[in-house]
Parts: C-alpha cells; structure tokens; sequence
C-alpha cells in the first residue's frame, strides 16, 4: 500500500452560528470556495490535477444540498474538469472526507485529492421539533429507540458518575487553552480571513470563544436538556429519559449535566485539506508537512450514541501497531465534555495531551467542516511543539466514532 501525505491544509475562521454571526451572510458554497482558493493559493497546484475534492456535511440539505462539494468547486472557479462529492457521516463527516481521500491514494486509484468539510449551522431551517435520527421510521425506533445527542450525553455522563462540576470544569478549561492557543497565534497558520463580496474582510478569527468562563458561572446555567428530556413529544409513547432507561436500566433517572457552556458551540465553518502520493508531490515540488499512518471507523450502541471516539481509537492504534504512548498529541472533539473524558478515562491517556488548544466548547463544532479543522490543529500544534504523533477522533450520531492517526514528516 502506498502511503497519503498532507501537504498543507486551510480553514475559515469560525463565526457564531446565528443570524447576526459574522459568516451567516455568506452562502456556504462561497465560504468552502474561498477556502479551498486558499488551500490552492497556498499551494499552487494545478487545479487541473485534482482528481477528487471530497467533502463532509452534516446536513445536506437547503444551502447545503445539490452536491455542496461539486458546487463549492464550481462557485470556486476552478476547472469545470475538476469533480466534487458530498458525504454525509453526521459529526464525522470531515474527518471521513479526508480519510476516503487518503484511502484513494493510498490504493493507487488518485494522485492528488482535497478533503474537507462545510457547515453554515446559522443557515439549518429553522425546527423546534427534537432531532430525530430514525426519519420517521417506527420501525427502527422500535429496535432502537434513538434520543437527541444532548439526552445520549447526559446519559453518558451519569453513567460514568460525571457531576455537574465536573463537566463544568472541563468545560472552563477549553476555554482557557483557546484563549491562550489565540493569544500565541496557535491557529494563524491554518485560518485564512473570509471576505465579504466587495473584498472587505469578513471574519479573520474565532468569534464564538467566551474568555473568562469560570465554573461559578457556568453554573448558573440550566440544564440545556432537562425539559426535553422528561417532556413527551407528538408521534412519542414515552419521554427521552425513558427511552434511554429502556435500554439502560441500571440507570434510575438521567441527570442533566450539560449546557452551552459544557457543550459545543454552534457555529459557521469551512475546512479543506490538500492529499497527494509521494510519487505526485515529489514530481510537482510539493513538500509534505505529515502522512495519513492509520484511520479506523467504530460503532457502538446507538441509544447512548456517543461512546465510540474510544473503540475507533483504539481500533486505529492496533492496526497501525501503536499504543496510546506513542501519542504525542490527542484531539478528541468536544461535542459535549462527557465524550472527551470519557475517552480519557477509557484509553487512560494523560490529560495534559488532549486538546492543548481547547476544543469545540470554546470554538465551536461546525459539523462536517470540523473533522478537517481538528487534523490541521493537531498539525500545526505538532510542529509548533516539535512533536511527532497526533491521533485525532470524533463521536458521531448514530453510535459511531472515527479516528485518525497522522505523523509529520
């Protein structure tokens, strides 16, 4: 098998996902085009090379629908020869973007590829019914009685004896690491300014990180998913809570931990990350700043829904023959803060490497775009520290989590 180098990589900043957000004005197709112009500003490739820009979107529909990634690369400019896709695997989907993109040129099929991701969340249409995973089918709902990620995680966080304080505390601490990652210019390398159509600048940096969180003000916060949890909805028989005690009924009551300043932000954002075999970019003057070691997919029980970042990244580090030693660096994504402790404590890997720059609390989680943000941070933080490893892991819905191992080259 041949091996996948990452020659460089580009995201937008991230913008508060509201109407009033800095990017919201800005069509998702044109906030992906203007990263990927920059990823080939950057890089100066030959557009026409590109034999696949692959992209992860978490909601393909509305302004994300029609193949956003062929139409990113259409609004972008580039040669109409140049193709694009959309994938879809819920939080995901940008890591598995550029996963399918290392796969391809690993297995000889593709030279030079694109991975990424997008998710303008202050575009979702706007629906106050609660998410609902199985569409509509009673069927599956019958076998499994899927529940909002926010129930899932909070049902996490009780049965791993997370309190309030806890989560709370973590909570607090990504957002001081993301204040500190900005203030020594953690993120410069990667972000490029999003611009308005008359040229004028857009957004330059992270908008969405709340500096100065304690934990005495985080809680005060109500629980962002108590009432949702006991409420019973129109087309239910029982409430969410219920659910979850179906199926886990060690569980007495689900204790509702998490809230905004616990969980991810919503937000606006774009990622893009340029692929290329050895044999290419040695031809082409490309230098490689790391490679694709190992990248492994896991479910899990998808009720609880969450729990998987562990079995995906320990599926990785066996089939690359690594141990969690041999990781200088974790990024383990904050959709809420039981995930990545849970993590933690599963792998019983050492706090002080997991999101050293904070993590999507402070930043935010613009869904698909996200997966190729978190690869570029623990690239350049590698580099910054003259480290070596990174593995970088997502939960997803549905029960499932991805994991990705890259090495500097």
């Amino acid at each position: 098998m041949g091996e996948a180098w990452i020659i460089d990589g580009t995201r937008s900043p991230r913008g508060k996902g509201k109407s009033n957000g800095s990017l919201h004005h800005i069509h998702p197709q044109e906030l992906l085009a203007q990263t990927l112009n920059a990823l080939a500003d950057r890089t100066g490739i030959d557009k026409n090379d590109v034999d696949d820009v692959i992209i992860g979107n978490g909601n393909p529909a509305g302004d994300h629908g029609a193949c956003i990634g062929r139409m990113a690369v259409l609004a972008a400019g580039w040669p109409v020869e140049a193709p694009g896709v959309t994938l879809n695997r819920f939080c995901g989907s940008g890591q598995q973007a550029v996963t399918f993109g290392a796969m391809g040129i690993q297995a000889g099929h593709q030279q030079l590829v694109v991975g990424g991701g997008i998710e303008s969340m202050s575009r979702w249409p706007v629906d106050n019914a609660p998410p609902d995973f199985t569409s509509g089918n009673e069927a599956l709902r019958e076998m499994f009685p899927l529940v909002p990620q926010g129930i899932s995680a909070d049902l996490i966080a009780t049965i791993e004896g997370f309190s309030r304080e806890d989560v709370d505390a973590f909570g607090v601490e990504s957002q001081n690491r993301a204040a500190k990652a900005m203030a020594e210019g953690a993120f410069d390398r990667s972000v490029v300014p999003i611009r308005n159509p008359d040229g004028s600048i857009a957004l330059a940096v992270d908008e969405y990180p709340r500096p100065g969180s304690t934990v005495e003000a985080l809680g005060n916060l109500k629980a962002a998913f108590g009432e949702m949890g006991t409420h019973v909805f129109d087309g239910y028989d029982v409430s969410f809570d219920d659910m979850c005690k179906q199926v886990y009924p060690q569980v007495d009551k689900v204790e509702h931990v998490h809230h905004a300043g616990n969980s991810s932000g919503v937000v606006d954002g774009a990622s893009a990350v340029l692929l290329a075999s050895p044999e290419y970019a040695t031809a082409h003057g490309l230098t490689p700043r790391a490679r694709i070691v190992m990248s492994a997919v896991a479910g899990a029980e998808p009720v609880i829904m969450l729990t998987a970042p562990g079995p995906a990244s320990a599926k990785c580090l066996a089939r690359a023959g690594m141990t969690v030693d041999d990781i200088d660096l974790w990024e383990i994504n904050e959709a809420f803060a039981a995930i990545p402790m849970k993590a933690i404590r599963d792998l019983n890997i050492d706090p002080d490497k997991v999101n050293v720059n904070g993590g999507a609390i402070a930043l935010g989680h613009p869904i698909g775009a996200t997966g190729g943000i978190l690869i570029q941070t623990a690239l350049d933080e590698l580099e910054r520290r003259n480290l070596s490893t990174a593995l970088i892991t997502m939960c997803t819905g549905g029960g499932m989590g991805t994991a990705t191992i890259i090495e500097r080259i």
